[in-house]
């Protein structure tokens, strides 16, 4: 049977049947408690109730547009429009990371920013219309610029991490004035559902929020969990969210009946002012019922009787507050059902116009928001120099200017490069594991906790998913986080806070929010006497998957300071997220060739001076026997291995050091293939999954016969400790040998 239409029914049959009871019910005014010690009053519980109906509506009308073809969006949130209450009560300058069924506290909330039209918003989101003011037809989400709700697609606790990084950066972001600002004594809120709690990433945020506030720093972080009892056909076990929550150390517990909508009211109430007074965490915990089953195509009576069913939709939360405004004198039963009609009518009005507006149906249109790059702005941006003076202080005097220094090792320019940033950048932060006293386990973060202060350059706990989670929500509130991930391999702990959240945002709003952010990563391959798979890994395959993502990795300092500068612009001026990767092997290197020779070490570029994105190197440029087509460790290998082939072989060997390996810049490569007609790959990643797949695939598509082309790459395996390492990635001979017989083939 039709659920939905079931619950619609039952509801209009029980309003009528109250009505029948009502006779000489005394009427209150908007003004008076809606109950005897209730601080909410009439007005309050009619507009919650109409936002509850809201609701309602809009979840029927969506399972109808689908039965049409004419949506695509089912999950509803039918059972859990308690939630009006949090929309209600909470500002709407409060940023509201959302469980999926929030729709009644999305159009509570919508009452604050009378221009919005909240019911038409969400059909235009369920058609998939362009016209959806914050996807524009990518995906139904619930967001809103103007009520301050960062788009979320099916958040599986994802969105937790995010929510206390923007909680932490309130205050850090309080010290610029900025117009967007939020006011000091905002909060965040968090909805989730039960089941989500198990995720592990919602407990690293909980963890992380907590460990923070046991520290007394202000983290106004509001969770809310919606308990409906059940994820999907897996029930949580009775009092589990009590039993975890309520004795938490540190944790703030609240709970209310969100199937009551006056306890739900009281409950949010009190742990809204708790949360903005103390600056501290806080769990709100409100009983919910799920209806409809977990959407449109889910088969409910596979895993639930009869008797669940209709006990769950006995429950119905629209139910109790009909009963509520009826017997207290707030409405009459005829004015429930007029209210009720009232809103169906405008859902279908705007469901039929929904329907009727144009759909995206070109990839460039859709893709637009994905990656903005605005490569003028940023260039300028790029080169624009810190205040002189600011710099003369900050390094200690005009002949302590690292441009005045001797040539230094990549981990030494690093380290000016990012006090230059700090210094033009003062909404900038440095962060991650080790990165301040300790100044990063490869020293590169050394003294700048010294010259900026704790606030500004400082060690988060050890979780990779806390660190992203962080710079996320510190970009929600204009901050320019430049996060710190100890190796490449730990990056894969936390994955999906790039993938799912960093680099979906821009996509999912229309470009209208940004969480910009450059991830330093130290990693690859080649260190000596200290490694492994999980220090040395060299395997980028998934941060190449994730849809605009930029990777960057310099092969020498002096370009890593230049491409850092860009990098820095290109999240300020267009919100992108950027993954910088520093070759480990080459933090301290020196020489080239030989010993003492110095040519691996280079003068610190001055102020102004940049890469531009996509830009590559080309050493040897007139060398015409063969290309070679590489970056980072690769470089420095290459360029070593082409004196040897030209020593002793004969073989003048071109060295192209890519150094943007995401998106990869196609002309260059095609160019510099075409200009010897003999290209190897030098790719120090594995084998699968390796950027040498696409280099390949790209010659072959764009130049044919006319390039011969081959790899050399390391072997799809996880790196060995010491020695044995050389026997599973690239080496300099490797290169020498390969390149012999590519030039001799015929």
């Amino acid at each position: 049977m039709n659920r939905a239409q079931v619950v619609d029914e039952n509801f209009t049959e029980f309003v009528r049947d109250r009505g029948a009871e009502q006779a000489n019910t005394p009427r209150l005014g908007e003004g008076d408690p809606i109950v005897p010690d209730s601080s909410a009053t009439c007005r309050d519980i009619i507009e919650m109730f109409e936002s509850q109906i809201v609701a309602r509506h809009q979840d029927i009308a969506a399972r109808q547009m689908r039965a049409r073809q004419e949506g695509f969006y089912t999950i509803s949130s039918a059972g859990h429009e308690g939630n009006a209450a949090l929309g209600r009560v909470t500002r709407h300058t409060d940023m509201a990371f959302l469980h999926y069924r929030s729709g009644a506290f999305m159009a509570e909330r919508a009452r604050k920013q009378p221009q919005i039209d909240s019911i038409r918003d969400t059909m235009l989101s369920i058609a998939a219309s362009k016209e959806d003011p914050i996807a524009g037809g990518r995906h139904k989400v619930w967001g809103s610029v103007e009520l301050c709700v960062p788009p979320q697609t099916s958040t599986i606790a994802s969105h937790l991490p995010k929510a206390v990084g923007a909680a932490v950066a309130i205050v850090k972001a309080g010290r610029f004035a900025r117009p967007s600002q939020p006011p000091s004594d905002s909060i965040v809120i968090c909805s989730f559902g039960d089941a989500s709690v198990n995720h592990a990433t919602a407990q690293t945020a909980f963890n992380a929020a907590l460990h923070a506030a046991y520290q007394r720093l202000p983290v106004p972080i509001l969770w809310v969990c919606e308990d409906n009892g059940i994820g999907i056909s897996v029930e949580t076990p009775s009092g589990w969210i009590e039993e975890n929550y309520s004795q938490r150390f540190g944790l703030k517990y609240f709970a209310g009946n969100g199937l009551d909508l006056v306890d739900a009211y009281r409950a949010t109430v009190e742990a809204v002012d708790d949360c903005r007074k103390r600056r501290r965490p806080v769990f709100l915990h409100l009983k919910m019922v799920r209806l409809l089953g977990h959407a449109g195509s889910d088969a409910e009576t596979e895993y639930r009787s009869w008797k669940q069913i209709h006990a769950a939709e006995a429950k119905d939360p629209l139910l109790s507050t009909a009963r509520l405004v009826i017997e207290s004198g707030a409405m009459t039963a005829d004015e429930v059902l007029d209210l009720y009609e009232d809103v169906r009518r405008r859902v279908r009005q705007d469901v039929n116009d929904a329907v009727s507006t144009e759909k995206l149906t070109a990839a460039a249109e859709i893709i637009k928001p994905l990656a903005p790059l605005s490569p003028d702005k940023v260039q300028a941006e790029a080169g624009r120099s810190p205040p002189h003076d600011e710099r003369v202080r900050v390094f200690g005097g005009l002949e302590e200017l690292p441009e005045r220094a001797a040539p230094r090792h990549m981990a030494v320019l690093l380290n000016h490069a990012l006090c230059d940033l700090l210094i033009q950048y003062p909404e900038a932060l440095v962060f991650g594991e080790d990165v301040a006293k300790k100044g990063g386990v490869y020293h590169v973060t050394t003294g700048l906790t010294e010259k900026f202060g704790a606030g500004r350059v400082f060690n988060t706990i050890l979780d990779e998913t806390s660190i992203l989670g962080l710079a996320i929500g510190a970009g929600h509130m204009g901050m320019l986080p430049i996060p710190e991930i100890q190796y490449l391999a730990y990056y894969h702990n936390a994955q999906d806070q790039i993938r799912g959240e960093a680099c979906s945002l821009q996509f999912f709003s229309n470009d209208q929010f940004r969480n910009p952010m450059v991830i330093r990563i130290a990693g690859w391959a080649y260190q000596k006497g200290f490694g492994g798979h999980f220090h040395n890994d060299n395997s980028i395959t998934a941060l190449r998957d994730v849809p605009g993502l930029i990777i960057a990795t310099p092969s020498r300092g002096d370009d890593a300071v230049k491409m850092l500068r860009t990098c820095l612009a290109m999240a300020r001026i267009d919100g992108r997220v950027i993954a910088f990767i520093e070759p480990i092997a080459r933090y301290m290197t020196k020489d080239l060739y030989v010993p003492k020779d110095q040519e691996w070490s280079f003068a610190y570029p001055a102020p102004g001076q940049t890469i531009r994105f996509g830009e590559a190197a080309v050493y040897h440029e007139d060398a015409g026997d063969v290309t070679i087509l590489t970056f980072a460790n690769g470089t420095y290998m290459s360029l070593r291995a082409a004196r040897t082939l030209q020593r002793k072989n004969g073989i003048a060997a071109r060295v192209v050091d890519l150094r943007w390996l995401n998106p990869l810049n196609e002309e260059i490569i095609v160019k510099e293939a075409l200009a010897t007609g003999r290209v190897l790959v030098v790719d120090e990643g594995r084998r699968t999954g390796g950027i040498s797949e696409a280099i390949l695939a790209l010659l072959y598509e764009k130049c044919g016969r006319d390039v011969r082309a081959a790899r050399l790459t390391a072997d799809d395996t996880y790196i060995p400790l010491g020695p044995a390492a050389d026997c599973v990635l690239p080496t300099e001979d490797d290169i020498v040998d390969h390149t012999i017989k590519l030039v001799r083939e015929k």
